[in-house]
């Protein structure tokens, strides 16, 4: 029997855009004998009465409640080889399909029922893949092609300004020496772990989009291009 996590402390989910929702949580791992806690995201696509679950977060009864009125959950995911403790919950809950990059290791030993490709099905329209190529662990990103382009990042590319209400003191404290937080960041740590190559960056920047959703931080709305481009610059000179 899958043993889930369970659902720790969120966030209201929030509308960012028509038919896009948010919700922040809570993420607490074991690093080396030592308990992180930090927040990350879930974004909420909805197409008809369809719903598109990114990144999941386990939400309370109170949460569920309000998601279940939103529509019925469909899809569940998966962008990223480090964010998928929460997708078993979703998809046995409502038997939703699941959507996983290529060669996604679900924790859960949930088997993907359509692989995610560049100009492969997407789970909702207006969506596309990109991919990064060099990683040696599964990475991508989604750009949904409304309001002047969205793209929804797992941890490529994250937006923590600041720690927030779902850090405990230590993590915050670690992960500022780190120099974690910031506009449109790209983790030292993330390229080191998956050896993600600069020219995947530079396909990246042919991307068009104004919006970023990342699983960490808060969305970075109308200047997501620009910030992005300049994170690139500096850390590859491209």
């Amino acid at each position: 029997m899958t043993q889930y996590s369970p659902a720790w402390a969120h966030g209201e989910i929030k509308e960012i855009f028509s038919n896009i929702f948010i919700v922040m949580g809570t993420n607490i791992t074991i690093h080396e004998g030592t308990e992180l806690q930090h927040s990350c995201n879930m974004v909420i696509v909805k197409n008809a009465n369809e719903l598109t679950l990114i990144n999941t977060v386990r939400l309370n009864d109170k949460g569920l409640a309000i998601l279940d009125n939103l529509g019925q959950v469909t899809n569940v995911v998966r962008i990223g080889a480090f964010h998928g403790r929460h997708d078993a919950f979703y998809i046995d809950r409502y038997l939703a399909k699941f959507w996983a990059l290529k060669d996604i290791n679900d924790e859960n030993k949930k088997c993907t029922d359509i692989e995610l490709t560049p100009n492969g099905k997407m789970p909702f329209p207006d969506c596309s893949l990109f991919v990064f190529e060099t990683s040696v662990h599964p990475e991508g990103i989604l750009h949904i092609n409304r309001e002047s382009g969205i793209i929804i990042t797992c941890d490529s590319v994250k937006n923590w300004i600041h720690s927030d209400e779902f850090f405990n003191k230590h993590t915050a404290k670690l992960y500022k020496s780190f120099g974690f937080f910031g506009s449109a960041t790209i983790s030292k740590i993330w390229q080191q772990t998956c050896n993600v190559q600069a020219q995947d960056f530079k396909r990246l920047k042919l991307l068009s989009f104004h919006h970023l959703l990342s699983a960490h931080g808060e969305p970075l709305i109308n200047e997501a291009y620009e910030q992005l481009a300049a994170t690139i610059k500096q850390e590859f000179g491209i």
